[in-house]
This record gives C-alpha cells, structure tokens and sequence, in this order.
C-alpha cells in the first residue's frame, strides 16, 4: 500500500523480512570473518541506526559499537557536501573497523570517512551496507557486507528518511515520481 510522507508519495519496495534475512545472513558472515578477532563497528548515524541495532543484536562475537554523525543529504538530493556533527570518541588505532552504513550511493561521504579513518591508523577497515545504489555512485569503494543492490531510487524507511520523516517504517518504500 502506497503511503505519504510530506508531499510526497512512497511505495513498498523491501519487505520486513526480507531486511530480516539480509540482517541475519550478513551478521553471520561477521560472525565467521572475525571469530578470532575483536572489530569496532562504527554506525553512520541518523541512517544506519535501526540496522546497526538489528545487526549487533545478531553478532555473537566479543566486538563494541560507537556512533559518528555524517550528512550530505537535504531532501532527495546528496548536497555533495559532507559534514561531521558528532564524532567518535574511541581510540582506533590498531582496531579492525567495520563501519555500517544504511545506504551507500555516491560514495563521497564514506571515502571522505574512510580517509579520515585511515589516518588513526586502524589495522583494518571493512563497509557492510544494508543497500548500496551502483548506478549512482561516483566514489567507488569495495562494500565487504552487502543487503541489498538496487536502482538509483529514493527510499525510506527502516532507518531511511525524506527530510526526518519515515525512519520507523518497518519495511523499505521507494519515491513514486509524477
């Protein structure tokens, strides 16, 4: 069913369980790359929140979690521009990172993380991202943990905004243009 966020109009695109079987299958890649490690998961805030919550809940590995507040979204559109409000407060210095992440398009935000990252000299550095818009990006960067690929749609939901609105939806629903 079709649903309104401000002016716009939203139709399902992933189901709830279908994000449920992609949270579960990667946690258990995690769980076996990094059995006999102890990583540092860094979740990309607002977005990555309700993934990064479901996603911990299934890691059975001894890991910690800490949040980073990036943005270059306003409304639909990536400004190009990426800002930091809230940083780490963790040393990661000789950690094995893995940074999640709601959605990856351009890329710009995470290769401009990932580069300020590198200079706190982190033995490794790994992307696991709920979905990831190949035709939209500019800035490749290889994503170790994948949910999903799709189109270069506007989606929201599970996380996923339209100007701070549709986060809590359970499911994934893409723009209806026209």
């Amino acid at each position: 069913m079709d649903i309104q966020i401000l002016d716009k109009k939203f139709a399902p695109y992933i189901t709830e369980e279908k994000i449920n079987d992609a949270v579960c299958r990667i946690a258990s890649l995690i769980n076996a790359d990094f059995k006999e490690k102890t990583p540092l998961f860094i979740a990309i805030l607002n977005g990555a929140f309700i993934f990064a919550s479901d996603l911990y809940k299934e890691i059975n590995i001894p890991s910690e979690i800490t949040f980073v507040k990036l943005s270059s979204y306003r409304g639909t559109q990536s400004s190009g521009n990426v800002t930091t409000s809230i940083g780490m407060d963790v040393s990661i210095k000789d950690r094995e990172i893995i940074i999640l992440e709601d959605i990856v398009d351009t890329g710009k935000t995470l290769t401009t993380f990932i580069e300020e990252l590198k200079k706190e000299e982190p033995s490794s550095i790994r992307i696991c991202a709920l979905l990831h818009k190949q035709e939209a990006t500019t800035h490749p960067i290889p994503i170790d943990y994948l949910g999903f690929t799709i189109p270069n749609l506007f989606v929201v939901g599970y996380g996923l905004d339209y100007n701070g609105f549709g986060r809590n939806l359970k499911d994934i629903h893409q723009l209806q243009e026209g």
